[in-house]
């Protein structure tokens, strides 16, 4: 018995964080407030988002992942932006703003680009540095839904229409 004793107590603490997790479930974390200046020169402010589901993507022109997601962003935008939905993609520092111009005009991206030059956008959600990162707000401005690179069209879909 004295050698299975630490094995209960670790399953003990175990179980009683699972029930405590159980009960007491982690809350979302609520966006930054910031100010998006967009490169048609459009200025968003997170509390105007508020009562909109918002995805946001961080992206760089250079990245293969990136680029292979806009059909979906743009399926995504078309099918769900009349019902509240709004799509911010941010560039990174490092991708410069003639090349994200230019990929907006070729892919005939219709949502809203910001680029990042400072930093400071991705470094109020959480020092990002991988794209593509996307991230999905509820109507309240929590992130609800956090991935890094490639994300699944139908499982983006179910969750954002959870939101609706």
């Amino acid at each position: 018995m004295k050698q299975n004793k630490p094995l209960f107590i670790t399953l003990a603490l175990l179980l009683l964080l699972a029930g405590a997790y159980i009960a007491f479930p982690s809350k979302p974390l609520l966006a930054p407030e910031l100010s998006y200046k967009t490169i048609t020169n459009k200025t968003i402010q997170s509390k105007d988002l508020l009562g909109k589901v918002v995805l946001i993507t961080f992206w760089a022109s250079n990245c293969s992942s990136c680029i292979k997601e806009i059909p979906h962003f743009k399926s995504l935008y078309q099918d769900y932006h009349q019902q509240g939905l709004e799509i911010i993609a941010i560039a990174m520092y490092y991708d410069r703003p003639n090349y994200v111009v230019d990929a907006r005009k070729i892919y005939n991206i219709p949502y809203d680009i910001v680029l990042d030059l400072d930093m400071s956008l991705a470094k109020a959600f959480g020092d990002i540095s991988l794209t593509p990162t996307t991230l999905l707000l509820n109507i309240k401005g929590e992130i609800i839904y956090q991935t890094i690179g490639l994300f699944d069209l139908s499982n983006m879909q179910k969750r954002i229409e959870e939101q609706f």
